[in-house]
């Protein structure tokens, strides 16, 4: 029998310790699951997180870079990644949000990832949430 491939945590210095048993981001062999990540800013000390902007462009982007910086931690990047799903919180945002997302994979060298959209609740103020499974090597 082989040993199994050990599970990785993954939490970048730019997030809070998640409010419950779970990670930001776990790596095993050569596969990276990001959780779910919405437009929070960076962690700062003693501070409970907030979102940043009121508005969809600002937190879309911001929930972006949350979800790089897991997979950056995780030795991953964007080209890397298969398989983005998305929680936005009012169809009507749906258009704005193509927009932006096509803005912002412009530049990837290979295919763009896989994506679903879902709508779904989200605690006040948030208005998107993305979480991100990459296939490193």
């Amino acid at each position: 029998m082989s040993a199994s491939t050990p599970k990785t945590a993954l939490t970048p210095a730019t997030h809070t310790t998640p409010p419950a048993r779970f990670s930001h981001g776990v790596r095993k062999g050569n596969i990276l699951q990001v959780a779910g990540q919405v437009g929070f800013g960076p962690a700062a000390e003693g501070q409970a997180p907030r979102p940043v902007g009121p508005g969809l462009r600002e937190q879309t982007l911001q929930t972006f870079a949350n979800v790089e910086a897991v997979l950056t931690e995780g030795g991953a990047s964007w080209e890397d990644v298969v398989m983005v799903r998305v929680y936005l919180t009012d169809t009507d945002h749906f258009a704005e949000f193509n927009r932006i997302y096509d803005e912002y994979f412009a530049d990837l060298k290979e295919a763009p990832p896989a994506r679903t959209t879902v709508y779904v609740g989200l605690p006040a103020g948030l208005l998107v949430e993305a979480d991100a499974l990459a296939v490193l090597g």
